[in-house]
């Protein structure tokens, strides 16, 4: 139980900072975000990492605990707490415990509390919202399995990115195609945005040059007359 998965190397996670859940998403075809109610809940909302699963029975965080105590620097505990709504899984002092051991983040699949802590912490923490109600402590549970969290599939070792428009995942065998689109459209945005930017210039200006309507637009429109 205590194995961990495999860490993503250093240039993929590198790689991966320099972009966004927006692009990565754009990259896999508008696909790998986990459900919208899974946001960040703490003051630093950024993380990259290797995803470490954790496998919930509903109400329960024992092995909540368990990953948060295996679990090192690289890894991003991804929980699925199966929705849940009645209970907390974890609240000031467990976030304090991951962030002593290294962890990137968490991504959980429910709720947590101690939200007046955990908004200034410098720690990532995503998950659905607050309650007061503490957890269980009984089990069952499992680490390091295949897990559905906010309705997408996460393995072990896949790539994970969470910032403040949600989390994406990335499986392992799809990283460096995710990656090298992602890292195409980012350049083709920069680019985007240069141009509008001097179309808006010489528009202010009273006179116009060139176009900011995209490439692709026209052909679209076309298919429909």
């Amino acid at each position: 139980m205590s194995n961990l998965p495999p860490l993503l190397s250093t240039d993929t996670i590198e790689r991966a900072k320099k972009l966004n859940t927006t692009l990565l998403s754009d990259a896999m075809g508008c696909t790998g975000s986990m459900d919208y109610k899974i946001k960040p809940v703490t003051n630093t909302v950024k993380v990259v990492g290797t995803a470490l699963t954790v496998d919930l029975r509903p109400g329960d965080n024992l092995f909540l605990h368990q990953a948060i105590h295996i679990g090192e620097e690289g890894y991003v505990i991804v929980a699925d707490g199966k929705g849940h709504t009645q209970n907390a899984y974890l609240g000031e002092l467990m976030a304090f415990a991951a962030k002593a051991r290294g962890i990137e983040g968490m991504i959980i699949d429910g709720l947590v509390r101690d939200k007046d802590v955990l908004g200034q912490l410098d720690f990532p923490i995503f998950a659905t919202g607050f309650i007061p109600n503490g957890p269980l402590k009984d089990g069952p549970g499992q680490i390091n399995t295949l897990i559905s969290c906010g309705g997408v599939s996460v393995q072990p070792g896949d790539l994970i990115i969470g910032d403040d428009d949600g989390v994406v995942v990335v499986p392992k065998d799809q990283i460096e195609t995710a990656l090298l689109k992602a890292e195409k459209k980012l350049e083709y945005e920069n680019n985007r945005v240069e141009v509008i930017a001097k179309y808006e210039e010489s528009r202010k200006a009273g006179k116009i040059e060139g176009s900011i309507e995209p490439t692709w637009l026209k052909e679209k429109i076309e298919s429909f007359k």
